[in-house]
């Protein structure tokens, strides 16, 4: 590959994430502040540099929390990169942030795209995540190569900021889905359905969903979900709980009637104040707890 990326971010999505780039022959200059991120990044092959000015190449990947810190690493990185730069976000952030970030780097003389995934770790590691990507079209052809080394489908969605938009949209039908489902079979354990049952008869029914048939809550029906392992993540409650308040946000500055939406916001967020780092679908047991601990009845 003759193309050099920059890689900032090396959490649990954006270390596997730039690791699978190193092994499709991409040059990788790679910063995260968190040192042993550095390190792990080092052992897989990219090369790591000491600041987040350092990572300036061809094409630029964030990977980072906030959209404040997009736009803070945007603000170091914009006036030193080379002209034409492209700049390729992969953050979960709002919607106005991305037009904001892609709004700067063109103003600067780059392109920029907002690529938020879906997929969790599994698919990071894998290389099979969902890209919704927001920008130009040519932008889009350009870094379509790289997308396909980190995913399995991509998805040009439209301008700066519709990437984020159809990350928000599908994660605030994901957190309703699983509050759903959660409360469905907490429902069916009150009323002596067994979890096999429900799943037998709901997964083949109206109720079907994802989140049952991939992510189900409880464990044995679905053997790889993580509720099979105590609820480790997966994709985590406070994850979920930012991505639903980043749609509750939304919903609001739109003057949209959202009610589920803002109230799934509201468990999450509530939820996320004891147990922000088990997986997202451990929102039932916070459902059985507001009942006087029930059991379950596998």
């Amino acid at each position: 590959m003759s193309a050099t990326v920059g890689f900032l971010g090396l959490g649990n999505m954006g270390a596997p994430m730039a690791a699978n780039l190193v092994r499709a022959g991409y040059d990788v200059r790679a910063f995260d502040p968190v040192p042993a991120a550095c390190e792990q990044a080092r052992r897989d092959g990219a090369t790591v540099v000491d600041s987040a000015a350092e990572t300036a190449a061809d094409i630029v990947i964030t990977m980072l929390p906030s959209g404040t810190l997009v736009l803070d690493v945007y603000g170091e990185l914009l006036p030193v990169a080379a002209p034409g730069t492209l700049f390729i976000d992969c953050s979960t952030i709002d919607v106005a942030d991305a037009r904001t970030a892609a709004e700067r780097a063109t103003t600067a003389g780059h392109r920029a795209l907002d690529a938020p995934v879906s997929g969790g770790v599994a698919g990071a590691v894998a290389g099979t995540l969902t890209f919704m990507v927001g920008g130009g079209a040519d932008d889009f052809a350009d870094a379509r190569p790289l997308f396909e080394v980190m995913g399995g489908k991509v998805v040009h969605c439209g301008g700066a900021g519709v990437g984020q938009a159809a990350k928000i949209c599908n994660n605030m039908l994901l957190g309703i889905s699983m509050i759903a489902l959660a409360e469905s079979l907490v429902l069916g354990e009150k009323l002596g359905l067994s979890h096999e049952s429900f799943f037998d008869v709901v997964s083949t029914a109206s109720g079907q969903s994802w989140a049952l048939t991939n992510y189900c809550p409880v464990p044995g029906p679905v053997p790889t979900s993580p509720a099979n392992n105590d609820y480790q993540p997966g994709f985590t409650t406070a994850l979920m709980t930012k991505d639903l308040v980043l749609a509750a946000n939304a919903l609001r500055e739109n003057q949209i009637d959202g009610r589920f939406g803002e109230l799934a916001a509201e468990i999450y967020t509530r939820f996320n104040q004891t147990d922000a780092q088990r997986d997202f679908s451990a929102i039932i047991t916070d459902i059985r707890d507001r009942i006087g601990g029930l059991g379950s009845n596998s």
